[in-house]
């Protein structure tokens, strides 16, 4: 099994910066793809940003140009660095990670979801 934990969520004034972070650990030999969701309240969960094996990184653009997706391969974990924050990205922000198994097999699991609030 495999666990996915994040961190880093809280409240923020507008305009100010936040850094997620989520650790992939249990039965896994190394993570593919790792990609951020948001849920806010009463609206679909929506992907802000992936980023692949090979460090290929892909934007919603309502938030292009002020988050950054990293990812640390060695440590299974990845990281959304969020600045110049809005309101609107309030949100229940959820991890997404495709392991490799091993055997060219592929599972994918999700974080428990940390929530940010951006409010003045």
């Amino acid at each position: 099994q495999v666990q996915l934990v994040e961190s880093g969520g809280g409240s923020v004034q507008p305009g100010g910066s936040l850094r997620l972070s989520c650790v992939a650990s249990g039965t896994l030999l190394s993570v593919d793809a790792m990609s951020w969701y948001r849920q806010a309240p009463g609206k679909q969960r929506e992907l802000v940003a992936s980023i692949t094996s090979g460090f290929r990184t892909n934007y919603a653009d309502s938030v292009k140009g002020r988050f950054t997706i990293s990812r640390d391969t060695a440590q299974k974990t990845g990281y959304l660095q969020m600045a110049s924050l809005k309101p609107e990205d309030t949100a229940v922000y959820s991890c997404k990670a495709k392991t490799y198994n091993g055997a060219e097999t592929y599972s994918n699991y999700w974080g428990q979801g940390t929530r940010v609030t951006v409010s003045s």
